[in-house]
């Protein structure tokens, strides 16, 4: 008895391929639209002077105009301040250091006060600034 095998042809219906590219670009345009991010404009604060906060867990250097450090709200020096951070974080290591300085300061003396932190690999750090 001799069979035969019967040989299948396979064929795919091209014609829905259209429909399915046109709902995988909804899809994906769908996509796009969830990780939007809108900006607002805000007005950051700006600092005149050195002042003290209420908040007592943290830590905070200000830089007026002229470059001068204020810890805490009475000046200070790099040298000072490289001591009270070390000082705060093994008091209470989830302490917040932050930096203020006026929007007319110098990068350079900001940078001065980032690059001790950057040293010591203090992790709680905000910065504000304009």
């Amino acid at each position: 008895m001799n069979i035969r095998r019967r040989r299948r042809r396979f064929l795919i219906p091209l014609d829905s391929m259209s429909d399915v590219a046109f709902i995988l670009l909804i899809f994906i345009m769908f996509l796009s639209l969830i990780n939007y991010r809108q900006e607002i404009k805000i007005e950051y604060p700006e600092a005149e002077t050195a002042k003290n906060t209420d908040a007592e867990k943290n830590l905070e250097i200000w830089i007026d105009r002229s470059g001068e450090l204020y810890l805490n709200g009475s000046l200070s020096d790099l040298k000072t301040l490289e001591d009270s951070v070390i000082k705060a974080y093994q008091d209470a290591p989830s302490t917040r250091v932050h930096v203020i300085a006026d929007r007319n300061t110098q990068f350079e003396k900001v940078s001065r006060v980032l690059k001790i932190l950057q040293v010591l690999q203090y992790r709680t750090v905000s910065i504000v600034v304009r």
